[in-house]
């Protein structure tokens, strides 16, 4: 008799891509919210009244709770105990209430005049509010990367993570590019937040929605094993951080990690106003020339993963993206070249060094970490990394009050300062810099460990 062999769901291409579209859409929605206010900080300065440093303060918001809380990491934990659906569910709601109050402050009037710890009360009741998404966005990530490791491990792993990339990333295409106009045209700054206020409800539903696939994957995985002896997984134990914090190939991915993404992510918060002071773009028009970053990686951060899917070379690649941050903020920090069309260009080639990098990063984890620890393996790399995206934004915020003002001009009948970017763009720079140095660190353990970062992902 022919023996029938039994498949799981992951084995059906069109059941695991569709999964993978679902939750990449969950993703997109958080991404638009992360990255709306960046074109708009003009516009804070001239309707709402805030500084650079308040701007700053407010954007370092986002790593306050995964930070000092160790939300991010009880995330991790949480995931890897109580599985993907209820991890990502939980997420996707934290956002949405992150969300809620953060478009409350923006647009209520009754904070005005208001002090809170010391800080205008609006700015502090955003900045709570975007902390709190920013505990739902990042534990929603490592849950997203982890249901990718389930579907595709052994598979096109690197390209469905670049494609869930990719998905992200026109997220934040379309807040650097709609973000102003869309707040122009309604005469309020608050109007875009709204909109992903709306686009993160539905969010949650969609992964609603994936809930019941991960059910009949697990139903599917369950029917595979019936009659085998298979041994049962072994549960994470609390004993399994300090497994990984020993771990000195996962502490150069999350060194890599917070350094790379700290001169990108935020880079872009400020990117617009750069656009301003620099390249004498209109404030409406400036978050179009930072949006082409995300449109590159859109297409380059799966053709990337791709490689690294069937060719290997992980390492090299993310040495590859180091070398292209450091190039184009030198470009940018050099007082000339302050042609607009040289802008973009600098722009494109970021996009090329921040699609090298993610595409081979996070698809390297998995190599490094059992399957048990990844949820909390990833959660913990967040954790370093949200160091960087909380100091830094705050960092260059009050670098550009302390000594970058080189005077001011009226827009719409308010008086704002004008900055020179330069030492920011240094700072930038040099993060990229310890970056290039801990990519070839990762590359050295490598070689010592036996990894297997050079080598292909899917298994022939």
């Amino acid at each position: 008799m022919t023996e029938v062999i039994r498949k799981t769901l992951r084995d059906s291409k069109t059941a695991r891509w569709t999964a993978l579209g679902v939750v990449a859409f969950t993703m997109l929605c958080g991404y638009y919210l992360a990255d709306v206010m960046a074109p708009l900080k003009p516009l804070l300065e001239s309707q709402k009244g805030w500084s650079s440093t308040e701007y700053g303060f407010f954007t370092s918001a986002y790593g306050w709770f995964n930070v000092f809380l160790l939300m991010l990491i009880l995330g991790g934990i949480i995931l890897d105990k109580m599985g993907v659906r209820f991890t990502g569910v939980m997420a996707a709601s934290i956002m949405v209430a992150g969300t809620a109050v953060k478009y409350w402050a923006i647009s209520t009037h009754s904070l005005d005049g208001a002090v809170l710890f010391g800080w205008k009360a609006q700015v502090m009741v955003a900045a709570l509010g975007y902390a709190t998404f920013g505990v739902g966005v990042e534990i929603a990530g490592i849950t997203v990367s982890k249901i990718i490791v389930k579907w595709f491990k052994g598979k096109e792993m690197a390209l469905a993570m670049g494609l869930e990339m990719a998905t992200a990333r026109l997220g934040t295409t379309l807040a650097l590019a709609t973000s102003a106009p869309i707040a122009t045209a309604f005469n309020n700054v608050a109007t875009p937040v709204l909109i992903c206020l709306i686009m993160l409800c539905i969010g949650l539903i969609s992964f609603i929605l994936y809930v019941f696939m991960d059910k009949k994957l697990d139903a599917s995985i369950a029917a595979e094993n019936a009659g085998k002896d298979v041994e049962p997984e072994e549960e994470f134990k609390l004993s399994d951080i300090k497994v990984i914090f020993t771990n000195r190939g996962w502490w150069y991915i999350a060194i890599l990690c917070v350094l790379f993404y700290s001169a990108v992510f935020p880079f872009i918060k400020y990117a617009a106003d750069l656009m301003v002071n620099k390249f004498g773009v209109k404030e409406s028009l400036a978050g179009l020339i930072p949006s082409l970053l995300p449109i590159g990686t859109m297409i380059l951060t799966p053709t990337f993963g791709n490689l690294y899917d069937r060719k290997g070379k992980g390492a090299t690649i993310m040495i590859l993206g180091a070398i292209l941050l450091i190039f184009v903020h030198a470009m940018f920090a050099i007082p000339l070249f302050n042609n607009w069309l040289f802008a973009i260009f600098l722009v494109i080639v970021l996009g090329i060094g921040f699609s090298l990098v993610p595409s081979a990063m996070w698809p390297s984890v998995p190599k490094i970490i059992p399957e048990k620890q990844l949820g909390t393996a990833y959660a913990m790399i967040f954790w370093v990394q949200n160091w960087g995206l909380m100091g830094v934004p705050a960092l260059i915020g009050w670098v550009l009050d302390r000594y970058c003002i080189t005077g001011s001009k009226v827009v719409d009948g308010i008086t704002i300062n004008s900055y020179n970017y330069t030492i920011p763009m240094i700072i930038f720079m040099s993060l990229g810099l310890l970056a290039l140095i801990f990519a070839f660190l990762l590359k050295a353990e490598d070689r010592k460990k036996g990894y297997g970062l050079e080598l292909p992902n899917i298994k022939q």
